[in-house]
């Protein structure tokens, strides 16, 4: 079959490998991770657009971070639970659905990227420039912010993946948990270095992008603090930046490393690992990190909490 071109729509996706002895705890730890994030994220959306205290560019820019969490991670955890159950011979999904599942797994991944270094920019100004916050960061910017991240985002998978639908199929197996770019064309046997190529300049790009805007940006937020003469808010400005740095660095380098890992079939397990991990540590630690750690958030969460202790 290697050698024909494949006309059927129907794929076999390789899933998660795990024994039957051990399906039954992995599927609980996933579904408990999954809810997790789910009710984090989906609560601190809520709360801010239902808190007007709460109604700053701020934490407008932050609500990308968990709407990006929610479907990254419902992408993948709902169908990777769904065929713990089912024999790895059975793992089938149609063409056209691993190709959405796809596309939504790219944009997942480049606008983490994105969405971090407009939270960061946000933070270096506030810091770095109080007094001219409220002039830079109006609602016109946030949405002009956020319009951009989404925009490159679906704009440059939408390549991505229109590169790779292009070819013809001689193969029906999706060598990997669940379906992304690389392991779709992989799936022919046409000449694919042009997917290749546009693939790693582009992720090198965002990457290199990516990295020296985020740190680039804290480290002049830390100068700031260690030159300023307040030194109680200082060190709480560092050690909130020394967290959210890394977080970044966990999602930079599984990001990285399932994208990569992808050239080196020797390391296939790393890579299937590494993805999943993608899509579970970062929009796990975000909603604690990003969220908790933010003064008003975390006051409105106590008062919430105070309330329903009072009520009962």
């Amino acid at each position: 079959m290697d050698n024909l071109t494949f006309t059927n729509s129907i794929l076999l996706v390789e899933g998660l490998t795990v024994t039957p002895q051990s399906s039954y705890p992995v599927f609980i730890l996933l579904l408990l991770v999954y809810v997790f994030i789910m009710v984090s994220n989906i609560g601190l959306i809520i709360l801010i657009s239902t808190e007007k205290n709460l109604h700053h560019p701020m934490h407008f820019l932050f609500c990308n971070l968990p709407l990006n969490d929610i479907m990254g991670t419902t992408v993948i955890l709902p169908r990777l639970m769904h065929d713990i159950f089912r024999e790895t011979s059975e793992r089938y999904i149609s063409y056209p659905e691993c190709v959405v599942q796809a596309y939504f797994v790219h944009v997942f991944a480049v606008a983490c990227h994105y969405v971090l270094m407009i939270m960061a920019f946000d933070r270096y100004v506030a810091i770095c420039n109080p007094l001219r916050y409220t002039a830079i960061m109006t609602n016109k910017m946030v949405v002009k912010l956020s319009a951009s991240a989404w925009g490159l985002s679906v704009f440059m998978v939408s390549i991505l993946l229109g590169l790779t639908i292009r070819l013809s199929r001689c193969r029906s197996k999706i060598e990997n948990p669940f379906c992304d770019n690389a392991s779709l064309f992989k799936l022919s046997c046409e000449n694919v270095v042009v997917n290749n190529i546009f693939g790693i300049v582009y992720t090198v790009i965002v990457f290199t992008f990516s990295l020296g805007s985020v740190f680039i940006t804290y480290g002049k937020i830390a100068t700031v603090c260690i030159t300023s003469k307040n030194k109680s808010l200082n060190s709480k400005a560092i050690k909130t930046c020394g967290t959210h740095i890394a977080v970044y660095i966990i999602m930079f380098v599984s990001c990285a490393s399932f994208i990569f890992l992808h050239r080196f079939p020797e390391y296939s397990e790393n890579r299937k690992l590494a993805s999943i991990m993608f899509h579970i540590v970062p929009p796990g630690l975000n909603p604690l990190v990003y969220g908790l750690q933010t003064k008003e958030i975390r006051q409105k969460f106590v008062n919430i909490w105070c309330r329903k202790k009072l009520n009962s």
